[in-house]
């Protein structure tokens, strides 16, 4: 089970852009597949990107088209470019494992804040 710090996240105009990223303190090499969640005040964490070993990648439909989810797994990172950031992308954003595709899960970070307000 590996630790997960997330930063990058901050204060954005809608129509702006962020990078996120995630360290990973153990190898990500062998996790089939990497998420990005996020969670708004009030509401239920959701799954906003997964992506697996072979590239393969998913997107909330919400996010489809503006974010972008990455890794590295020699640096055992995984980023989240997200574009075009509306108010509603406002959330605290946490990696993880894809828990739809994967048993093995990592612990919780702390996640960095992401807030889109003009």
């Amino acid at each position: 089970q590996v630790q997960l710090v997330e930063s990058g996240g901050g204060l954005v105009q809608p129509g702006g852009s962020l990078r996120l990223s995630c360290a990973a303190s153990g190898s990500i090499a062998s996790i089939y597949a990497m998420a990005w969640y996020r969670q708004a005040p009030g509401k239920q964490r959701e799954l906003v990107a997964t992506i697996t070993n072979g590239g393969s990648t998913n997107y909330a439909v919400s996010v489809k088209g503006r974010f972008t989810i990455s890794r590295d797994n020699a640096k055992n990172q995984v980023y989240l470019q997200m574009n075009n950031l509306k108010s509603e992308d406002t959330a605290v954003y946490y990696c993880n494992t894809d828990f739809t595709k994967t048993i093995v899960r990592g612990s919780w970070g702390q996640g960095t804040q992401v807030t889109v307000s003009s």
